[in-house]
């Protein structure tokens, strides 16, 4: 760690202690140079996902926008999914379906008001295939 008063690249670790919140560590140092102490503090950083759309433009996760068509429970299946993935990055088609998929097993009223806004329901018997679909699925 660098010595923000000399600018010396070592320097040892006097106190450690968390926060109070819990999320960082507060670090006491000491420059072995000029020997005056300075604090630092460590955290986890967290990896940003990110959403492919359709027009290839890219936008951040907003667990907001699941919310507002599903349970919670199901958005926060579908976070963890997301936060373990080994890439941080999703396609919006690839999130729709993961929606899709959890909204069949919760609340099929739901799954299809979903469906026919996401899949652009055009006319009736495309609604009525969907309708079929999940007939015959349960």
């Amino acid at each position: 760690m660098k010595c923000p008063y000399c600018g010396y690249i070592e320097s040892k670790v006097v106190d450690s202690r968390s926060t109070e919140d819990g999320n960082k560590i507060r670090r006491r140092r000491e420059c072995l140079q000029c020997e005056k102490r300075f604090t630092t503090y460590e955290y986890v950083e967290a990896v940003p996902i990110v959403v492919i759309k359709k027009n290839k433009y890219c936008e951040p996760f907003d667990r907001e926008k699941l919310l507002q068509s599903m349970l919670e429970t199901a958005v926060d299946e579908i976070e963890n999914i997301l936060v373990n993935s080994p890439t941080h990055e999703i396609t919006s088609v690839e999130l729709g379906e993961m929606a899709l998929e959890k909204l069949m097993d919760i609340n099929q009223v739901a799954y299809v008001r979903f469906a026919s806004v996401y899949r652009q329901f055009r006319d009736i018997d495309t609604f009525m295939r969907e309708l079929k679909k999940l007939s015959n699925k349960g």
